[in-house]
């Protein structure tokens, strides 16, 4: 059964570019397609679509509300098409905090640099959003104790679960509740670092654990999310603006102190460089054809496996591909721990399951229990 596609944006050329890409896959059928929001909110009630592209900016209804007038009406994951600026970049961020699942660029020469590669990146992002995993609702013992209340607007750390009342199938609300807690037994580690990595789904993900951290956290945190250059700075801020801890987007030359996170900047490599006690972010172009992503968890986790040895808590979570497989696997060979997120909590379970399948996981983890496990497993909290 073909994947059915509603296509929303107010540029017929756009929408007419779209349709014909997915048209090409076999698995995908336009169904059709809108020209602003209100419409979009029509004809998503009328067509019942397994998946949405919507486009941010438009006339009548922007792409923000329409997200959240269909949500309120059905079940839909939705993908967002966003220009690669600054304000691109906020209101993609927006769209996320209103229930969309991810987002890609509207050039497609910004997704890759071949074209044949963008289109196919294209069509593979939009049948993972459609097959998208539901959010684990989190139960009272499974989360660390929410943040103190922010002066900040777009609060992202309470998606997982209004999406989870949006999104639960009715046969699934039975089996959600968890109770991390009773089972998760601390492993006695001691560590230097926490690494985290991530791809599609991710900027929830991470909003949801980094806003539940202690102000008093005692490990710098190094944070991996494929995303442009124009998004990670905009990302970091708004993390900032929510947690407790210190969140910065990195730059050449940071030291690593307890309690800050670094959020690697799109399109470079962020390497971890130095001693244990006297680490360094190295942040570096990379034009290399062989790395697809710019970040690479795998670069960044297998740079800190060599400065940092056994001392790393690693966590991979939800994303397309496979990418930090080859870093967990150098990271385990020095003796770090390596988590990753369970298939059922994930919005795509790629990445987590490239690692689980190559037998390097020492724990899976829900989304709403990564927090209180880290705090448990890390001595705090």
């Amino acid at each position: 059964m073909s994947i059915k596609v509603l296509v929303v944006d107010d540029s017929s050329f756009f929408r007419r570019r779209l349709t014909e890409i997915l048209a090409g896959d076999m698995e995908l059928t336009v169904i059709g397609t809108a020209n602003n929001g209100r419409e979009a909110v029509e004809k998503a009630l009328e067509l019942k679509p397994d998946v949405i592209t919507m486009d941010v900016e438009m006339p009548v209804m922007d792409g923000i509300a329409a997200v959240r007038e269909i949500l309120k009406q059905q079940r839909v994951p939705i993908l967002m098409f966003s220009s690669l600026t600054h304000a691109g970049a906020k209101a993609t961020l927006d769209a996320l905090d209103a229930g969309a699942v991810d987002f890609l660029p509207k050039k497609f020469e910004d997704i890759a640099r071949d074209k044949g590669e963008a289109i196919e990146v294209l069509r593979q992002r939009v049948k993972a959003v459609a097959r998208r995993r539901l959010f684990v609702r989190p139960s009272a013992t499974a989360a660390a104790p929410a943040p103190a209340a922010r002066p900040a607007t777009a609060p992202l750390a309470r998606t997982p679960l209004a999406r989870a009342e949006l999104l639960k199938s009715p046969e699934r609300a039975e089996n959600t509740e968890t109770q991390p807690e009773r089972s998760f037994k601390a492993s006695g580690k001691s560590y230097k670092l926490l690494a985290i990595g991530t791809s599609t789904g991710g900027p929830v993900a991470l909003q949801t654990i980094i806003t539940a951290l202690p102000a008093n956290f005692p490990l710098p945190i190094v944070l991996v999310q494929h995303m442009p250059a124009a998004f990670t700075g905009a990302f970091a801020a708004r993390l900032n603006s929510l947690a407790k801890i210190e969140v910065r987007e990195a730059v050449d030359g940071d030291l690593l102190k307890p309690g800050v996170a670094y959020l690697a900047p799109g399109g470079k490599q962020m390497l971890v460089e130095g001693s244990e006690n006297q680490a360094k972010l190295r942040i570096k172009e990379d034009d290399s054809p062989r790395i697809t992503f710019k970040p690479s968890v795998d670069i960044t986790f297998g740079t800190a496996a060599k400065v940092f040895s056994d001392k790393v808590l690693a966590i991979v979570l939800t994303g397309m591909g496979s990418d930090g497989r080859d870093g967990c696997r150098l990271l385990k060979q020095f003796g770090s721990r390596i988590w990753a997120q369970d298939e059922a909590s994930c919005v795509v379970y790629g990445m987590p399951q490239a690692v689980t399948s190559a037998g390097l996981t020492d724990v899976e983890v829900s989304l709403p229990e990564v927090a209180g496990k880290i705090i448990a497993e890390v001595g705090h909290g």
